[in-house]
C-alpha cells in the first residue's frame, strides 16, 4: 500500500473525547488503503496502555508524551517571537527529527494532518502534498473566550485569536486541500481570511451507528425515581465546563420548580473544580471518567448540549441521537446539525431551555423525538459516507497551492517521554 504521513496533536486512540473521535475515524479509514506512519502527542498518562492497539493500525507509530502545565508555561516563549502560543506548545525538535527522517526514508509523497498546528511539521518539505483538516476555526474559538474573562486573561487570548488566524491562513495557503467540520465553519473562515476563500471544504464529523446503538445500551445506571438529565465530554474542556456551570446554576433550578425529581448528571474525564462543586447543590451528580458513556445517555430523560461558547458539529449531540434520546442544543449549533429542528432535536436559548428539557419528560414526546433522531443519524450521519470523499482527494492530482507557510523554526520540546 502507498505510504502515507499522519500526522495528530492529541492520540487518536481511544475515541473518548470530540477531537479524538473524528481523527480516530480519519486513521481509520485512511489506514484501509495506505501504509500509515503516525506521529502524535501523548497529553493524558490514561491513553499510554492503548499504545498497542493504535500501533497495530499502523506501519510506524511515533509518539511524544507531553505534560499539558508545564508545556503552557513554555508556550509563553512565543510572547517573544510573536507566534501562536497553540504552535509553540506543539513544537518539538525530536517529532521533527522523526518527521524528516520518516519522510526521507519512506518516499513519502502524501500526508494527512490532523490540526493546523501540526502542519509546521511540513514547512521542510514543500514536496509532500498535504490535506489539512482544521476541524474547527480555532482562532475563533479563542475570541469568544476573550470577552467571557479578565484581563491578562482576556488580552492573552486576543492576542491568540490573531496570532492563529494568521498561522491557519498560512496553512490553508500551503495545503492541497483543508478541512472543517461544517459549511458554517467554512464560511466562518472565509469571512476572516477573504483572501482564501475557495480554499477550505466542508468535512462533516459522523457517528458509529453500530457502537452507538440503542440495543447495545447496557443496564441503566440510575436510581428509580430520577429523572435524569445528562450532559457529556471533557469536564476540563472550558466550553463544556461552562456549559455544565451555567446549566446547573441557571436551569435546573427552573426545572426542579417544576419537577422535583430532575437531576442533573455530568458525565465525563478530568471535571475542573468548578465542576466538582456543582455537586454542593444536591441535584448535580458528577461522575468523572467513565467505561461505557452508552448507558448514560441511552437510559437518561434526556440530554443537553448548552455549550455557549463553541461551534461544529459536536459528537455528544450525535451520539445522543444515534442513541434515540432526544437532544436539547444550544440554538446556535443546531445550524451544523443536518437534522430538523423540532423533529430531530429540540433547539433552546437561556430563555426556553428549561421548557425544552420539561417537555421531555414526556415519555411519548421523548420517544417520537428519539426515533427521528436516530432514523436522521443512520440515513446522514455514517463515518463510511462522510470520510469517502478523503481517498478521492489522496487519489487526485494535487492543485496549484503555495511551497511554505513559513512558521518559524522548531526548538527544543518539552518531552518526558518518546517512542518510535
Amino acid at each position: 500500500m502507498e505510504p502515507l504521513l499522519f500526522l495528530a496533536h492529541r492520540l487518536p486512540f481511544p475515541p473518548n473525547k470530540g477531537d479524538k473521535i473524528r481523527s480516530f475515524h480519519l486513521l481509520k479509514h485512511l489506514a484501509r488503503r495506505h501504509a500509515l506512519h503516525v506521529g502524535t502527542f501523548v497529553d493524558d498518562p490514561a491513553d499510554l496502555p492503548h499504545l498497542p492497539e493504535l500501533a497495530a493500525m499502523c506501519v510506524q507509530l511515533h509518539t511524544e508524551t507531553i505534560a499539558p502545565r508545564s508545556r503552557k508555561l513554555l508556550s509563553l516563549r512565543a510572547l517573544a517571537t510573536g507566534e501562536a502560543l497553540s504552535v509553540v506548545y506543539y513544537r518539538s525538535a525530536a517529532m521533527q527529527r522523526w518527521v524528516d527522517d520518516t519522510i526521507a526514508r519512506h518516499g513519502i509523497t502524501k500526508a494527512v494532518v490532523f490540526c493546523s498546528t501540526m502542519a509546521q511539521y511540513l514547512d521542510r518539505h514543500p514536496q509532500v502534498h498535504r490535506i489539512v483538516d482544521l476541524v474547527d476555526v480555532d482562532s475563533a474559538k479563542w475570541s469568544e473566550y476573550a470577552p467571557r474573562h479578565r484581563w491578562p486573561m482576556s488580552w492573552l487570548y486576543r492576542r491568540e485569536a490573531r496570532t492563529l488566524l494568521d498561522f491557519e491562513a498560512g496553512v490553508v495557503a500551503a495545503a492541497d486541500r483543508s478541512l472543517l467540520v461544517t459549511p458554517a465553519e467554512v464560511a466562518l473562515f472565509e469571512s476572516l481570511a477573504p483572501a482564501l476563500k475557495g480554499r477550505v471544504e466542508a468535512l462533516p464529523n459522523g457517528v458509529d451507528v453500530d457502537f452507538f446503538n440503542p440495543a447495545n445500551a447496557g443496564a441503566n445506571p440510575y436510581a428509580s425515581g430520577v429523572k435524569p438529565v445528562v450532559f457529556t465530554g471533557a469536564m476540563d474542556y472550558w466550553p463544556n465546563i461552562d456549559a455544565a456551570c451555567w446549566f446547573a446554576n441557571e436551569v435546573m433550578p427552573r426545572i426542579r420548580a417544576v419537577e422535583p425529581a430532575a437531576h442533573f448528571f455530568v458525565v465525563g474525564m478530568n471535571p475542573a473544580p468548578a465542576v466538582r462543586e456543582l455537586e454542593k447543590t444536591g441535584f448535580v451528580t458528577v461522575t468523572g471518567r467513565v467505561d461505557n458513556v452508552r448507558p448514560w445517555v441511552a437510559h437518561a430523560a434526556c440530554a443537553v448540549a448548552p455549550l455557549r461558547v463553541a461551534r461544529g458539529i459536536q459528537n455528544k449531540v450525535l451520539e445522543a441521537m444515534a442513541l434515540a434520546r432526544p437532544v436539547v442544543v444550544w440554538h446556535t449549533l443546531s445550524a451544523s446539525l443536518d437534522a430538523q429542528p423540532g423533529r430531530d432535536f429540540l433547539a433552546a436559548d437561556a430563555a426556553s431551555y428549561a421548557e425544552r428539557v420539561l417537555a421531555l419528560f414526556d415519555p411519548a414526546y421523548a420517544q417520537a423525538i428519539g426515533q427521528a433522531a436516530r432514523a436522521r443519524i443512520e440515513r446522514v450521519y455514517r463515518w463510511d459516507s462522510a470520510l469517502a470523499a478523503l481517498d478521492a482527494w489522496l487519489d487526485a492530482p494535487a492543485p496549484a497551492r503555495s511551497t511554505q507557510h513559513g512558521s518559524t523554526p522548531d526548538v527544543q520540546p518539552d518531552v518526558l517521554h518518546a517512542r518510535g
